[in-house]
């Protein structure tokens, strides 16, 4: 007898769903129900009602967190404001009125990894108040198929808006890599991973409706066949894409190349174009046009609905100095929250900054670099110093050069504040014990010594370890008391590592100090 043949997840899946389809749709021959677009709420959201910016209150904006990329800035100010004024004024307008035209502004952001791309579209979401969803073009390419993920950006929308559909049709969807989708040129057919990928998106980016619910979604499937064992039909509501902002972006590597083909082959004779002698690559890209784009592999009209845009600029190690130092988000506020956190109080001189900026930028990754860096230079003092009673750290570039020598005087520094400490605590522990008690209680030198000792072998709070060793001693030294009328108690190092032995020695003395006093 063979075994028996265990299906695939895939396999599982789709016979559930033809499961549930046989079992909870209508009969054959009934028409299925259109998908209900969401209804304009009554109530327009306030995001969209109060919108009053400006461009250059948005570019003000951005520069408290990008630095540089000032052409950028303005562009996208003025693409959002444009949308969103007119998606304010849509919709206040009556439903019988006439639609008004309006073509969408549409983003491509170009340039080179880690120059804030990503930084500048998430600030604008946050500064209007509307869901912001990211995404990778290569994760649409490597599912293997065209249409389901993509759509998903839309559900992503209503997700990041707490279920607010109509807040989430007036979101941003951002999609970085977009120059990986490109289709290759030695493709014939249909290429899933590209053409298929822009086709798809094409259609978002324009207007559609996107169901709210996947119908590849295992989930989707289980609730709507509830729904209909409940009601006797299924709710099918969709999200219209029609004010929903797309934001591009990519590297776009192989395009100066391109575009210096297309300069050199157009700058042939005596009209030849002065621009074709230019061979920086982020002046080539400012150079493209839309034949351009059509030759790196987007299609005509995926690129024709990405009619506004914008090159970023590469950064500078002066601009990454700008960063560190002078962002809102800067990397220097995190690594100070985080040593913050441990107790210890980290400052950054400027030259340290300026070295970092300099390591960074020879990592060629932009703003990305500084994490490189920074995660490299302080990764041994995060792990070190931490719990060894260091309180302040002066970070310099001669810290950075020789972090060893510098954790090493630390730790020394830091044992001797310790010691300190845990000296002070162990007093005060014998004050607040006589003070509740009645007694006048002190621990001698070697005793304090012995304390400070185990209490570092045991890594506990050396409090702790006397509210341990001497729990008992308030009855004990009471007896004491009433038997001999001791009111003062010299605690000596034999008690630290014997506390009950040496109290019953102290308490079978004072009966014989009682029996002495009373024979």
């Amino acid at each position: 007898m063979s075994d028996p043949v265990i299906p695939t997840p895939e396999q599982m899946q789709r016979r559930l769903q033809e499961l549930l389809r046989a079992t909870f749709t209508a009969p054959s021959g009934t028409p299925e129900p259109p998908a209900t677009p969401v209804e304009k709420s009554e109530t327009i959201p306030a995001a969209i009602r109060d919108f009053q910016l400006t461009p250059r209150e948005i570019k003000n904006h951005l520069d408290r967190f990008v630095i540089r990329q000032d052409e950028a800035k303005k562009v996208l100010g003025i693409a959002v404001c444009d949308h969103y004024h007119n998606a304010r004024l849509m919709a206040s307008r009556d439903a019988s009125e006439a639609p008004l035209e309006y073509a969408k502004q549409n983003v491509l952001l170009a340039g080179p990894t880690g120059v804030g791309k990503t930084y500048l579209v998430k600030h604008v979401a946050e500064l209007i108040g509307v869901p912001f969803v990211k995404a990778d073009a290569t994760k649409f390419s490597e599912t293997g198929y065209v249409g389901g993920d993509v759509d998903d950006l839309v559900r992503e929308l209503v997700q990041k808006a707490d279920g607010n559909a109509a807040l989430a049709q007036y979101g941003i969807i951002y999609i970085d890599e977009i120059d990986k989708i490109a289709s290759s040129p030695d493709v014939v057919g249909r290429d899933v991973s590209g053409r298929g990928v822009q086709t798809t998106l094409l259609k978002l980016m324009e207007e559609t409706e996107v169901p709210l619910r996947a119908g590849n979604d295992l989930q989707s499937q289980i609730q709507a066949a509830l729904e209909f064992q409940k009601r006797g039909k299924v709710s099918r509501e969709s999200l219209n894409t029609r004010h929903i902002l797309f934001i591009v972006s990519g590297a776009f590597d192989k395009l100066p190349d391109i575009v210096s083909r297309r300069l050199k082959k157009s700058g042939i004779g005596f009209g030849a174009d002065p621009a074709a002698s230019i061979t920086a690559a982020t002046d080539l890209i400012r150079l493209a046009g839309t034949r351009d784009f059509v030759d790196y592999g987007l299609e005509p009209e995926f690129i024709g609905r990405l009619p506004v845009r914008v090159v970023c600029e590469n950064l500078t190690e002066r601009d990454l100095h700008d960063i560190l130092k002078n962002s809102e988000g800067s990397l220097i506020r995190q690594y100070e929250r985080a040593f913050r956190a441990y107790g210890i109080e980290a400052v950054f001189s400027d030259d340290a900054l300026r070295r970092i900026a300099h390591l960074a930028a020879a990592e060629n990754t932009g703003a990305r670099g500084l994490m490189t860096v920074c995660e490299r230079l302080l990764r041994d003092f995060k792990y070190e110093l931490p719990g060894a009673g260091v309180r302040s750290l002066e970070i310099t570039p001669a810290v950075l050069e020789k972090p060893s020598e510098t954790i090493e005087s630390l730790l020394k520094a830091g044992e001797e504040e310790t010691r300190r400490t845990q000296r002070e605590s162990v007093r005060r522990f014998a004050e607040e014990f006589g003070a509740s008690h009645g007694f006048v209680l002190r621990f001698e030198p070697a005793a304090e010594e012995a304390i400070l000792r185990l209490a570092f072998e045991k890594n506990i709070p050396a409090r702790g370890l006397c509210e341990s060793l001497f729990k008992d001693y308030q009855f004990g030294l009471g007896l004491i008391c009433r038997n001999s009328g001791q009111s003062e108690f010299a605690i000596p190092a034999e008690a630290v590592e014997a506390p009950d032995r040496v109290l019953s020695q102290w308490v079978v003395a004072s009966y014989h100090t009682r029996e002495n006093e009373n024979p």
